[in-house]
C-alpha cells in the first residue's frame, strides 16, 4: 500500500469549510466525517482532515496557531499543468479564499497561492516536465 498522508486542519465552522473545499472540486468521505471532522479527499493518497477547534484540541497538548495571524505550515499540491493551477486557485478565491502572493514564475515552475477560510496556506503548483532531469 502506498504511504497517505493526512493533513489535520482546525477549523472555526466545519460546514463553511466542507464547503469551500468541495467548491474546489474535492469530495468528503462520508466514512470519515461527522460533525466533529469532514475528510476532504484530493486524491488516493492525499486528505485533508478539517477537525474543529474543539476536536482538534484533543491531538495536542499545544495551542492552536490562529493561521489568520501566524504561518503554520503552507501545503504545496500539484498540478498537472498551468492551467490547473489557475482552476484551483481561481476557485479558492471565488469561493471565500484569499490570495496569499501573487503568482510565481521561477524557470520551469509556476504557482499560485491562497488562504483557505481559516487563514491555512495552500500553493499549487506546476513544473514542466521537460525541465526535471531523470534521476539514475
Amino acid at each position: 500500500m502506498a504511504t497517505m498522508i493526512f493533513v489535520n486542519l482546525p477549523v472555526k465552522d466545519l460546514d463553511a469549510s466542507k464547503a469551500f473545499y468541495t467548491a474546489l472540486g474535492y469530495p468528503l468521505n462520508p466514512q470519515f466525517t461527522d460533525e466533529n471532522a469532514a475528510c476532504v479527499v484530493i486524491s488516493d493518497t492525499i486528505f485533508a482532515m478539517l477537525l474543529t477547534e474543539p476536536f482538534f484540541k484533543n491531538f495536542t497538548k499545544k495551542e492552536i496557531a490562529d493561521a489568520r495571524t501566524s504561518t503554520e505550515a503552507i501545503i504545496a499540491l500539484s498540478a498537472e499543468d498551468r492551467a490547473g493551477v489557475d482552476r484551483i486557485a481561481d476557485l479558492a478565491l471565488a469561493h471565500g479564499g484569499a490570495e496569499a502572493n501573487p503568482p510565481m514564475e521561477q524557470g520551469p515552475m509556476y504557482s499560485r497561492s491562497f488562504q483557505d477560510p481559516d487563514g491555512h496556506l495552500w500553493e499549487v503548483m506546476w513544473m514542466d516536465p521537460a525541465a526535471i532531469e531523470p534521476q539514475g
